[in-house]
């Protein structure tokens, strides 16, 4: 066979081509025809080494200088410059399979060339300009007439490729035979349309064959050439653009077998243990294992040779990915050792065009800074040699994708890594993985910061590797701490902390995830998103969540800032119109205010914004009396439906919240106050909440006033904002606090004019409060004469059916009946004494009260117009005093006195008694007789008598009864005939049916009496015209 490119120079194709039956390539071949005629300049080459059984000898390796240049040979089994290495002498043709070879495979520049970074602007433009500098079309001139293969080798090599497609390789001479064959049929791709054709029909068999060749590989073998074999084809093709790794599934996963095949062979000392158990003669396995992984840097390398858009590059990322952080010492050096070498090839040749399909700088950043600072020694050199490289690529590609217009943008950003460069000797800087992540920061955008980010996270998980974990902590840290860019997806950011929490137990890298959390918190531009974020999370938090939440490291302006957020979105809620179901936001907020009045690095922060939290808590809890949490909004997924707990309830939350921050402020006492009087239950109901809201106002006056005026201060703007339930947590809480001596200073408007707001408003909630206000406005006289305005309004209060409107009315006229006019005072008189006798007890009293302090304002002058007033009380206080309800019937004998006062009376002794009237009817009727005397109009006493003879208490009505018989004797009998005596009757008549004894007995003797009157015939049979018979109960 004429000697073909794997028989010339170096490239071993003699024992090769000695084990097979294709025909001889032309002996005149020229090396430049060798994989597209490739030029042979030392800085265009990529030498490669294969097939030794000698170990490779390392060279020094000193570090590079990034700014003078210097970069220096790679290590033994690395890239070009140390390839110049002699063959074993007189070896035979298995032995000569184990031989040094030197063959050209990836134009690259010389050593020389990988010197400091570019940090001049002009220079990129230049290399913009001119492309034609880094383009590789030159590079790969095509095999011309002069030196193809023959018709009839091509159809030969065709041939006996078809009889492997069809066949089984089983030995491994039939395997080397079929790839070198491949190999060799791929050089005439350039010119041979019968190759193109045949290839590119049959790639999927070729990937097939490929696969199963590697798939049949010992994984922790590396005896065997074909694993070699195997990359030298791919790389072959891959130079004529037929690539085998990329596109279908089945490439796919050709390529994925192929990363795993290489970073998963044992690590070189366990090949050399290997190397003393082999039969005497084998090939040296450690040579062998850094030829094959050689070869696999160099067919990795043949992908991105020509890689205009960074997409064959953007698909090797992905499948090393996975090895970069590998627990295995060895594997995560393999995978280090190789992304360093691509970069540098790609670094050599980069010749960038839109649209660019590698996306993920920052995510390769991250991996790699976390690489270089790996505790293994060959880790951190090969990521510290990648970084070097990446830094080239990144200004590269940040010129060609930034706009013209932000050229000096881009000025900017290299000034500011020139100055962090020179701050930092080079082997400082390729050691710190913060000082690089600071550099690579500045040509960030806001996603490349996110995928940082995000990618440093993932290292968090690493369990069974601490230092990972520490590194990727400490530097996330570092990192958002001096980040000045805009990161975006801070909401992904967040997710991946919270979930990385649950996972590590070390406090230190917990302190880590917690410190990173804090950092963007305290950002005011990221602040929102965080918040919104943690309050995406079931209630009440888990221990991870409480232990953010308790001990975020913040300052206290952002301490503040925190909890006032947290405040607006609970008040945002309490503003909206009351909805049918509460919104989650409001339940988490809560329960985020609890946890951190929990932790205790937030006391000074809580004490500052105490008014506000109180008041917003208060009216939380309002909201939350009566729900549980089916009657919240939650989000969709939030809960399983195991874990929805129906011990959870909103309410709980809020009263726990509102708790705790009294225990965490210098209130204390207030605290102990509602604990013994039941603030709290007070406050979880719906009827009493505004009674506990009072209690605690009255607790903060009492106990600490200056918190107190600072509330009341604060409820000022507030009064009339939000939905009802809002306004009247907000009214309770602000009525309270117009006792406290401050309130004085309020203008009007703020108080007297807002009261009379809520006097007129339809709900009697703000009635009573209204009233409860300027009961407590009115004790200052400076205010009194804006209420008094208010006293129609007022008056008409006693008209409620609202026991208790009518009792804080009543008060409020006490106060100010000694300034009414006439006018007013005898319509309020009238008003009071329609509610004598009313079945509210205590409205009666205070009724009866206000109608004695009433009786005394009366100017001289006025007393003759109330008179008649005055006269019409005597019978229905008479007979109050009466009451089995013994404050009632003691009020009624002293505003008695003050009527008889006023009349110049003076009342028989008889009317002061206790005991009830029936017991000493002789009492009765001096009482009727003094009575009879004084007052005109007797017929209109008794009709007015007969009245209470219907009243629902017996006492009374039996009071009314026996006062009817005894007063009908000083009744004029004139009058009383004219007038009749039957409507008398018919009244009295239905008492005969009372079950009560007494009653019946008076009523008819009262019956009796009146027959008298009329002159009737004494008869026991008739009363007034009636058989008394008749009256009895049948």
């Amino acid at each position: 066979m004429p000697q073909s490119r794997r028989g010339r120079g170096p490239r071993l194709a003699g024992s090769r081509v000695a084990n097979t039956s294709l025909p001889q390539a032309p002996a005149q071949l020229p090396r430049r025809a060798v994989r597209g005629a490739r030029p042979s300049s030392h800085a265009q080459h990529l030498t490669r080494r294969r097939h030794s059984s000698e170990q490779v000898p390392e060279g020094p390796e000193p570090q590079a200088d990034f700014r003078s240049g210097k970069w220096l040979q790679e290590r033994a089994g690395g890239d070009a410059g140390d390839s110049r290495l002699s063959p074993r002498a007189e070896m035979g043709s298995r032995d000569r399979l184990c031989s040094w070879e030197e063959v050209v495979v990836i134009p690259y520049t010389s050593d020389s060339d990988s010197g400091s970074v570019d940090l001049q602007l002009s220079n990129l433009e230049d290399i913009k300009k001119s492309p034609s500098s880094l383009e590789l079309t030159d590079r790969f001139r095509p095999l011309t007439h002069e030196d193809p293969f023959s018709e009839a080798t091509v159809k030969q090599l065709i041939q006996s490729i078809q009889e492997y497609f069809n066949g089984e390789l089983k030995s491994e001479h039939e395997k080397l035979t079929y790839l070198r064959s491949l190999s060799s049929l791929s050089q005439t791709l350039p010119y041979d349309e019968t190759t193109e054709s045949f290839i590119h029909s049959h790639i999927a068999d070729i990937v097939h064959i490929l696969y199963i060749l590697v798939e049949e590989e010992p994984l922790h073998s590396i005896f065997s050439p074909v694993r070699q074999e195997v990359f030298v084809t791919i790389t072959d093709l891959s130079y004529q653009d037929v690539h085998l790794l990329f596109g279908s599934e089945d490439r796919v996963d050709l390529f994925n077998l192929i990363t795993k095949s290489i970073i998963t062979l044992p690590s070189e000392k366990t090949l050399t243990q290997l190397q003393g158990i082999m039969p005497s003669g084998s090939c040296n396995s450690e040579g062998l294992y850094r030829q094959t992984f050689q070869v696999f840097s160099e067919m990795l390398q043949s992908l991105v040779v020509k890689d205009p858009h960074l997409e064959n590059f953007d698909i090797i990322l992905k499948h090393m990915d996975p090895w970069l952080l590998s627990i295995e010492d060895h594997e995560r050096e393999r995978a280090a050792a190789t992304m360093a070498r691509v970069l540098k090839c790609l670094c050599m040749h980069l010749n960038l065009k839109l649209p660019l399909r590698f996306q993920r700088l920052g995510h390769l950043v991250a991996l790699m800074v976390l690489l270089c600072g790996d505790p293994l020694k060959e880790v951190a050199e090969e990521a510290a040699k990648g970084m070097h490289y990446l830094l080239h690529i990144t200004l590269r590609l940040k010129y060609i994708t930034e706009d013209k217009k932000n050229h000096p943008v881009l000025r900017g950003a290299i000034k500011n890594c020139q100055e962090l460069l020179g701050v930092y000797s080079i082997k400082q800087f390729y050691n710190c993985p913060f000082t690089i992540a600071q550099i690579f920061e500045v040509f960030f955008d806001s996603n490349e910061l996110s995928q940082f980010v995000l990618t440093v996270l993932n290292g968090l998980r690493n369990l069974k590797h601490p230092y990972i974990q520490k590194s990727a902590g400490e530097l996330l840290v570092s990192f958002v701490e001096n980040a000045e860019s805009q990161i975006e997806k801070v909401p992904e950011i967040m997710r991946v902390l919270c979930a990385q929490l649950s996972m590590i137990s070390q406090p230190s890298i917990r302190q880590q995830v917690i410190t990173i959390v804090s950092l963007f918190i305290s950002r005011p531009k990221y602040t929102d998103m965080v918040l919104s974020h943690l309050l995406c999370y079931p209630v009440p938090y888990d221990r991870n969540l409480a232990e953010i939440w308790r001990t975020l490291k913040v300052k206290l302006p952002s301490t503040t800032g925190i909890m006032s957020r947290l405040l607006r979105k609970l008040q945002k809620y309490h503003n909206q119109p009351t909805q049918e179901k509460m919104a989650y936001v409001a339940v988490a907020a809560t329960d985020a205010l609890y946890e951190m009045f929990m932790g205790n690095k937030f006391q000074e922060a809580v004490s500052q914004l105490f008014p506000q939290l109180l008041m917003t808590l208060l009216i939380q809890i309002h909201h939350s009396i009566g729900l549980t949490m089916s009657d919240v909004a939650i989000p969709t997924g939030l809960y399983t439906e195991q874990k929805t707990s129906s011990r959870v309830i909103p309410l709980c939350l809020a009263i726990q919240a509102t708790k705790t921050l009294l225990l965490r402020t210098p209130c204390l006492q207030e605290f102990n106050i509602m604990e013994k009087s039941k603030g709290w239950t007070l406050l979880a109901e719906k009827e009493c909440h505004l009674q506990g809201v009072s209690l605690l106002a009255n607790a903060l006056l009492e106990r600490n006033c200056f918190v107190a005026n600072k509330i009341l201060y604060l409820l000022v703007p507030l009064l009339n904002r939000g939905n009802e339930k809002h306004k009247l947590t907000s009214a309770g809480f602000f009525v309270e606090l117009l006792q406290s001596p401050v309130a004085r200073r309020l203008p009007s408007i703020y108080s007297v004019a807002r009261l009379k707001d809520w006097l007129l408003h339809g709900n009697n909630l703000f009635k009573i409060l209204s009233l409860r206000g300027l009961y407590y406005l009115i004790r200052n006289k400076n205010m009194r004469e804006d209420i008094k305005s208010m006293l129609p309004c007022i008056l008409n209060q006693l008209c409620e059916t609202d026991e208790k409107i009518v009792l804080l009315a009543i008060q409020i006229l006490l106060q100010l009946v000694s300034t009414m006019d006439f006018s007013t005072l005898t319509s309020m008189m009238g008003m009071l004494f329609s509610l004598f006798g009313d079945v509210r007890s205590d409205v009666h009293h205070f009724s009866m009260t206000l109608f004695g302090v009433s009786i005394k304002s009366v100017k001289h002058t006025d007393k003759k117009a109330v008179e008649k007033q005055v006269l019409d009380s005597l019978v229905p206080l008479l007979l109050y005093s009466q009451d089995e309800n013994d404050a009632l019937a003691e009020e009624s004998r002293r505003v008695l006195t003050i009527c008889a006062q006023f009349l110049k009376w003076r009342l028989p002794p008889e009317v002061y008694h206790k005991d009830p009237w029936y017991i000493n009817p002789s009492e009765v009727e001096t009482i009727c007789k003094f009575l009879g005397k004084k007052c005109k109009g007797k017929v209109n006493i008794l009709a007015q008598t007969l009245t209470f003879s219907k009243n629902a208490k017996l006492p009374i009505r039996r009071a009314a009864v026996l006062f009817i018989g005894l007063f009908s004797k000083y009744l004029d009998h004139n009058e009383l005939r004219m007038k009749g005596t039957k409507w008398i009757v018919d009244d009295l008549r239905h008492l005969l049916h009372d079950p009560e004894p007494s009653l019946y007995i008076i009523t008819s003797q009262a019956l009796y009496q009146i027959q008298n009157m009329v002159g009737v015939p004494d008869s026991e049979e008739t009363v007034c015209g009636l058989n008394f018979m008749d009256c009895l109960p049948t």
